[in-house]
């Protein structure tokens, strides 16, 4: 999905979710010809058939036009109740590494693997030109077979992908072939059984109790130590002007009690590092605001009791961290501009993907380094929650012992599978509501799972809601009052909180959402 994180007038409204991007990969060397030969059988189409490749029924299909290289590449017309998966089952080898990639163009086109014995990965774009993304894994101790895929999204038309690679050791028997039945929808897919409908009326599975027992209210306690705020109100500040009212972080309203600072940007010169400074225009249009001042207003809302976090990635951020070398440079570079500018935390809001393992290695290095106080909040988009084993979400779990709050994006996304399995519509009590549970079902504490939305409706393409909905669904979670059909069978008194996407929107809109959602938030036990 496009976040409205960089420039707000360009973002159109996202339909009904992320797609994955395949992108080529750097070989892993897991055998002498690791790094040269391409495991996949008919990786670019060329056989003007789908030989070797599994397709959900009458979605597959091999064309001429457009094509990234040769002659053909696939075409999967995704359409409302189908995502059009292709895959290919592949034989590798136990403990080896291996690359992923795709030349993909299309709204929403997903990458993945599935079986991989460790934890499957998945990439994602949404291009109208051929881009490629990448991802790599490790198999586990027995797995003898990986199932690669190429999806799109419900309702978003036609994706082209071409030129698939896996690269790294053979598997000492051939893949099967294309008889080989396909496999079930990746994780992040929204239904396994792909029955959803383009007006879809939820169906909720569970029965909702009708005296829900709320989890315990103890005051959530900081990672590493000391006592934090009961709840947060977390605005990310714009270190760049996009026609939103332009502030320092002194101006920030004081309803936030999470300021993150969007964004870091990678350091080109160092694998997984990242680098911070302050926008030129920006200064220029505050008047000439210096790293000083910056650096004081910071120390100021630390006074005030407040937590300033660095955001790392945005819309069109590229960081990358795939390796152990990788992790090692983020946790430095990251601590670094910690000390440098006075920072408590960072804010992960990669939205091209991340990788579980190296990521969570990064962020425990990185919390190791700065200890008690540390404050890590994250930012994932809608797609990137929908189940157990999706890459934030399955971060987030990874690193719960450091997690601050995760404040999913309920926004820019159509509608959405919620955890009982019915469709709910983006901008609904019930979308926020059934997308909250699936966190807390995965396993984060309530108060660490947080509800993302956007400041005023220029602040993203889709998505923007009253402030009433948000309390309203702030008490169905913590007390069980004014749900709409969706209902959960638990309370969570101590949910962690909101978040917005711009303290600047917020600004030009009059501060609307501090003023209501931020002191609906602060004010609530």
């Amino acid at each position: 999905m496009r976040s409205p994180r960089r420039a707000a007038s360009t973002v159109t409204a996202c339909a009904t979710a992320l797609g994955l991007g395949l992108v080529g990969l750097v070989a892993f060397t897991g055998g002498a010809n690791a790094a040269t030969t391409n495991l996949v059988v008919n990786p670019g189409f060329e056989t003007g058939s789908l030989s070797n490749w599994t397709c959900d029924a009458g979605t597959g299909s091999v064309v001429t036009s457009p094509v990234h290289s040769g002659t053909h590449a696939l075409a999967g017309a995704a359409t409302s109740s189908d995502d059009a998966q292709c895959s290919q089952t592949i034989s590798v080898q136990p403990n080896s590494a291996y690359s992923l990639s795709a030349w993909v163009q299309g709204n929403y086109v997903y990458l993945g693997t599935t079986g991989d014995g460790t934890t499957d990965v998945s990439t994602w774009s949404s291009n109208s030109a051929w881009n490629q993304l990448s991802t790599s894994f490790t198999t586990g101790a027995s797995t003898t077979s990986v199932t690669i895929y190429l999806h799109g999204w419900y309702g978003q038309g036609t994706y082209y992908g071409d030129d698939v690679s896996l690269t790294g050791a053979a598997g000492s028997s051939p893949s099967p072939s294309a008889s080989v039945s396909a496999p079930s929808s990746p994780t992040a897919s929204p239904t396994p059984t792909k029955t959803a409908s383009p007006t879809p009326t939820p169906t909720p599975t569970k029965t909702a109790s009708p005296t829900p027992t709320p989890t315990p209210t103890s005051t959530p306690t900081q990672p590493g130590g000391g006592t934090t705020h009961k709840h947060w109100v977390t605005g990310y500040w714009q270190d760049f002007d996009n026609g939103a009212t332009d502030q320092t972080i002194a101006d920030v309203n004081s309803n936030y009690n999470i300021i993150a600072v969007a964004f870091a940007t990678a350091d080109s010169a160092n694998d997984g590092g990242i680098t911070f400074s302050l926008d030129p225009t920006l200064v220029s249009k505050l008047g000439g605001y210096t790293t000083a001042q910056f650096e004081a207003d910071i120390a100021a809302k630390h006074a005030a009791g407040d937590k300033v976090v660095l955001s790392i990635g945005g819309q069109d951020g590229t960081i990358s961290v795939n390796s152990a070398s990788a992790a090692t440079n983020f946790a430095n570079s990251a601590y670094a501009l910690m000390q440098q500018y006075g920072f408590d935390g960072v804010d992960i809001d990669l939205e091209n993907g991340l990788n579980p393992t190296y990521m969570s290695q990064a962020l425990e290095s990185l919390a190791s380094k700065a200890g008690s106080g540390f404050t890590l909040t994250m930012a994932p988009q809608t797609i990137d929650m929908l189940t157990a084993s999706s890459d934030y979400l399955a971060t987030a779990v990874d690193v719960k012992n450091i997690l601050t709050i995760v404040n999913t994006q309920y926004y820019n996304s159509g509608s959405m599978n919620g955890c009982d399995g019915g469709v709910y519509s983006e901008g609904t009590v019930d979308f926020i509501t059934s997308m909250v549970c699936t966190a807390i079902e995965a396993g984060l504490s309530p108060n660490q799972v947080g509800i993302g939305v956007p400041a005023s409706s220029s602040a993203a393409g889709s998505g923007y809601v009253a402030p009433s909905v948000v309390e309203n669904a702030l008490n169905c979670l913590a007390k069980g009052t004014n749900c709409g059909t969706y209902k959960p069978t638990t309370l969570w008194p101590t949910i962690g909180g909101v978040m917005t996407w711009s303290t600047a929107w917020d600004a030009s809109n009059g501060n609307q959402f501090a003023l209501n959602e931020g002191a609906f938030v602060n004010a609530m036990p």
